[in-house]
């Protein structure tokens, strides 16, 4: 009999024992089966992060295209050989000037700046200016457009030069720089030669006489020589040449 309790009590020891493992083996496949589901769920939130983030980079980078093309088209600068780039320009006097308008003309640019003492001396002491105007030939044939990009300029103030200096081309408000950074003007002056098919044929110094050593006579007025070549259907003999003068006055 007491044999027979002690089996007994075995047999009942066993069998909670293979019940206990059994829960304890459920218990850990349940907890692997909520880890294999986390993870698949992390792993999920991974790869949709990374969409995500790919999705925000590949719109950033078109984004950006879009600006560099904006920006470039808003800075695209003239180039010898291309069509010069259109513009639009009040005058002192408030008439709108548009290069476009022009075509079937020869057309100067002149960059200016009345308080600069280079553009002084070419158009009070030495003449350079209204003498090269007078040389490349009148309204028929050629337009002389004098641009002024200093951010301070007014109408009143390019009157006012154009009155003291006697000369009587337009003088283009240009303020805000846009133009001026359009063509790339570096100084006053800056001259700019535009063929009759509006391509830009010449761009640089007026002459070869920096600082003014030379007799008038003496020097190769560029502006001149691009304009007759032109005249005569040949091709300028210098394109482009270094700028000299007073730093354009760009407000920014």
């Amino acid at each position: 009999m007491k044999t027979k309790t002690i089996l007994s009590l075995i047999l009942t020891g066993v069998l909670a024992l293979g019940v206990a493992c059994e829960k304890k083996e459920e218990a850990a496949t349940g907890d692997q089966a909520e880890a294999v589901e986390a993870e698949g769920e992390a792993k999920e939130g991974e790869e949709a992060a990374e969409k995500a983030e790919e999705a925000d980079e590949g719109a950033a980078a078109k984004e950006g295209e879009e600006a560099d093309k904006a920006e470039g088209e808003e800075t695209a600068t003239a180039t010898v050989g291309e069509p010069a780039p259109d513009f639009e320009l009040k005058d002192a006097s408030g008439k709108t000037h548009k290069l476009s308008d022009y075509k079937g003309k020869i057309v100067v640019l002149e960059w200016t700046n009345p308080g600069c003492p280079y553009v002084v001396r070419h158009k009070e002491e030495e003449k350079t200016m209204t003498k090269t105007h007078e040389a490349v030939g009148g309204a028929e044939e050629v337009v002389w457009l004098a641009v002024d990009t200093t951010n301070t300029v007014t109408a009143e103030s390019a009157k006012k030069s154009k009155e003291e200096w006697g000369f009587d081309m337009p003088v283009l408000l240009d303020a805000d720089g846009k133009v001026g950074k359009m063509y790339d003007a570096k100084t006053t002056p800056h001259m700019y030669v535009v063929d009759k098919e509006g391509v830009l044929r010449y761009r640089g110094a007026i002459d070869d006489d920096p600082r003014g050593k030379k007799k008038v006579e003496e020097r190769t007025n560029y502006v001149t020589q691009a304009v007759q070549a032109l005249k005569e259907g040949k091709d300028v003999p210098k394109s482009e040449t270094k700028p000299y003068g007073c730093s354009v006055k760009y407000g920014s």
